[in-house]
């Protein structure tokens, strides 16, 4: 084929797509719905009772590739404890410049304390303030999560509020008998969440009688 030829057919694709609906969003302004088990920004929770939920394990920090969490726990006093447990998160702190926002820390927490939640559009012209502490990451009483800057039109503070979608989905362990049975423990501001569906399937009596009873056992097939 000639070269014009080799032009003009080249330019036919250019044509083709020019009578096809275009598929580019217009960011800011128009954005896509997020997952369920969307990676956002961090969020330490309470119980309804306003207790926190953090125990100052130092899991998170210990599971963490990035090395991006640094935790330091302290004893609840006994007059007026934190947390329910014997230590509480007296300082907590994420490096939002190391996070790789992978979720380790959310699989590994014993008590759901730290979750992911949908808010992913912050910025910061420094770096001390990219910087998170308990102040930018623990709930109030109420379930509000803080946030530094103000809302406007690349940050949506109700992003913030959906904070447990990748530890419901996790919880089960993506067993299909645990389907409609909620794993986890209720937060402050939203009660005890739904159960996560679409693994749904008939499971045999056997089956189910096996996972009992593995799980009486100590045993997890």
């Amino acid at each position: 084929m000639s070269a014009i030829g080799d032009f003009f057919k080249g330019f036919g694709v250019t044509f083709r797509q020019m009578f096809k609906e275009p598929v580019t969003q217009e960011y800011p302004y128009t954005k896509r719905e997020k997952p369920q088990r969307f990676h956002g920004r961090h969020v330490l929770n309470r119980y309804p009772d306003g207790m926190e939920k953090c125990i100052g394990c130092e899991l998170c920090a210990g599971v963490c590739p990035a090395r991006c969490i640094y935790v330091r726990g302290a004893d609840n006093p006994v007059d007026d404890p934190v947390s329910p447990g014997e230590r509480f998160g007296f300082v907590y702190e994420i490096n939002m410049l190391r996070c790789i926002f992978c979720a380790m820390c959310v699989e590994a927490c014993p008590t759901e304390a730290i979750t992911m939640t949908h808010l992913f559009e912050f910025s910061v012209d420094n770096r001390e303030d990219a910087i998170y502490g308990r102040n930018e990451l623990l709930v109030d009483k109420d379930g509000t999560p803080p946030h530094p800057q103000p809302e406007g039109p690349l940050i949506n503070l109700a992003e913030l509020k959906i904070a447990d979608g990748w530890m419901r989905a996790t919880a089960p362990s993506g067993r299909a008998a645990y389907e409609g049975v909620p794993s986890w423990t209720p937060s402050a501001g939203v009660g005890l969440r739904p159960p996560e569906q679409g693994q749904s399937r008939v499971v045999p009596e056997s089956e189910k009688q096996e996972t009992e009873q593995g799980e009486g056992d100590g045993v997890h097939p």
